[in-house]
Formats: C-alpha cells, sequence, structure tokens
C-alpha cells in the first residue's frame, strides 16, 4: 500500500525567502507554497520565481512539496501553472473549484503541457458551489489523467460566502465537512481540514484538530509553524492503534484464515474490512517514521 501522512499541511507564503528556508527545518508533512491569497497582486511574479527556485534547489526531504497557483482565469494563472509544472512539485493546489470543469481544465493544461504524470493536483473546496458539486469533483480521482489527489478544505471562505457564524464547535460546517469526506471516500482522496486562525489558542487548536479526525480528516492545513508539532500529534496512530493493526494483518496473513472472511481476535470479531484499515494504519505508521529517520538524518 502505497500512501503519504498528510497530518500537517503548512502554508508558506511564496513571496516570504527566509520562511521558504525556514520550512525545511520544520517537521511539516506537507508544505503549500503559496502564489495565491497571502500575495499582493504586485508581488505575483516575484512569488513565483522564489517558490520555483525554492522547488527546485531541494532540500526539502521528504516532505511533500505543493504550489498553490492564481484561479487559471487570473492574469497569472496560466504562467504559474506552466511554471510550477517546469519545477515539478508533488503536487499544485488549484483555487476556488467549484465545478469538475476547475480540475479537469487543469489538467489538460498540465498534459498539453507535458507536465510529467507525477505532478499531481490538489483542490481547495472553498466555495457553496465546491460543496454541492463535491460529488462530481471527487469523482474525476477515478481516472488517472484528471491528476486529483487530495481535497482541501477551505473553511474560512465558506464561512465568509455562507454568512455563517464561525463558533468554536463549528456546527455550521459540520455538514459540509461530512458531505466533501464522504465524497471522497467515495472515490479514493485524501482530504485535509481547514486552518484553525488564532495560532496562539493551542487548546482551542488540538479541541479542533481532535473534532477533524474524528469526522475523518487526513489532516489539517496549518497557518503557522507551531501548530505542526500538536497536529502531527493528533492525527498520528497511537502506538495501540499501531500494534493492533499489526496483530490483525498478522492474523490474517495466517493459512488457516486466509479465505477467511471473518476471524476472532483476542475475544473480538474482526472482518476483512478491519484487514484494509489496519494496512493503511501500518501504511501510514512506516511513513511517518520513514519521515522522521529522514529529518534527523539531514538535521
Amino acid at each position: 500500500m502505497t500512501v503519504r501522512p498528510r497530518r500537517s499541511v503548512l502554508y508558506m507564503p511564496g513571496l516570504n525567502e527566509r520562511a521558504l528556508e525556514k520550512a525545511k527545518t520544520l517537521p511539516a508533512d506537507a508544505l503549500i507554497l503559496d502564489l495565491e491569497d497571502s500575495v499582493a497582486p504586485e508581488s505575483k511574479i516575484a512569488a513565483r520565481d522564489n517558490v520555483c527556485e525554492a522547488v527546485k534547489g531541494g532540500g526539502y526531504g521528504r516532505r511533500e512539496l505543493v504550489i498553490r497557483v492564481n484561479a487559471i482565469e487570473t492574469a497569472w494563472g496560466m504562467d504559474d501553472l506552466r511554471a510550477a509544472a517546469s519545477v515539478e512539485p508533488d503536487a499544485i493546489l488549484v483555487p476556488k473549484v467549484a465545478t469538475p470543469g476547475d480540475i479537469v481544465t487543469v489538467a489538460k493544461v498540465l498534459g498539453a503541457i507535458n507536465a510529467p504524470a507525477k505532478v499531481r493536483l490538489w483542490a481547495m473546496m472553498e466555495t457553496p458551489s465546491s460543496v454541492l458539486n463535491s460529488r462530481e469533483i471527487a469523482a474525476l480521482g477515478a481516472d488517472p489523467e484528471n491528476r486529483l489527489a487530495c481535497l482541501v478544505m477551505g473553511t474560512n471562505d465558506l464561512l465568509k460566502e455562507s454568512r455563517a457564524r464561525a463558533l468554536h464547535n463549528r456546527i455550521a460546517v459540520v455538514p459540509w465537512l461530512a458531505m466533501i469526506i464522504v465524497a471522497a471516500r467515495a472515490y479514493g482522496l485524501d482530504i485535509l481540514d481547514g486552518v484553525y486562525n488564532d495560532f496562539r489558542d493551542e487548546t482551542g487548536f488540538r479541541d479542533e484538530s481532535e473534532h477533524g479526525r474524528t469526522l475523518g480528516m487526513d489532516g489539517k492545513t496549518l497557518i503557522h509553524p507551531s501548530q505542526v508539532a500538536p497536529c502531527n500529534e493528533v492525527f498520528s496512530p497511537t502506538q495501540e492503534e499501531v500494534a493492533w493493526a499489526r496483530k490483525i494483518i498478522a492474523a490474517f496473513e495466517e493459512p488457516a484464515n486466509a479465505r477467511k472472511g471473518v476471524i476472532t481476535l483476542e475475544g473480538k470479531m474482526v472482518e476483512r474490512l478491519h484487514l484494509v484499515m489496519a494496512r493503511r494504519t501500518v501504511a501510514i505508521a512506516d511513513g511517518i517514521e520513514a519521515m522522521r529517520r529522514t529529518q534527523e538524518e539531514w538535521f
């Protein structure tokens, strides 16, 4: 099973060269190098150059590198796509995805400019139309030509567009999150929770991260380096979860259980669906350990 941990995904402003360099030392699973919201119009080109130079220069270890471009219909969108594809990040994050066509169009552009197949697409789900069309958008993940690998919640924009109140229990956004999580799972996509704005409030951040994990999120997008460590902790499988997962895998590997759909393990009924879950848990744990070792070797 090939999976990548996406517990902590940190936005980095593309114009800030020091931040891009600092990101090489942070234990985030992935970095979103931003050319869109965090960059003023007069600085878009400079930010694009900074980000492309950073990706081309390397030094980020096993961290997944994602470039958030400006929307294709803007003055910078097409040039952003060409430049991003030329440095071959792990993914390009498409902003304000409202319909399946928003992803299909970008995928076709990448195909036309011969972008390597390894460059995937992530979709920002940040408008009411994103929610309403989440099933059709997620369904694009079934066709490799669409490159779609991950959905990213833009909860700040969703709150603004819907005029809902931003309460700590997130009662307004839970139905939207749940709809998009189910759509993502139906088509084998990862999904990331939105940001928590008050980076000084670690208790509130932890609570919201636990809430996201309970809903089924794979990780959370972040706005400050201080959020990385608690986010990694919340979204990592515990030692007990990993140990139990390994026991399930070992039990089903026994010849006597090879063809069974259900077994008993330590007094509990375990089905093959639990085997699938166990394999993913172990794969995530192994990926986390590989990242940890790489970071120790690098520094």
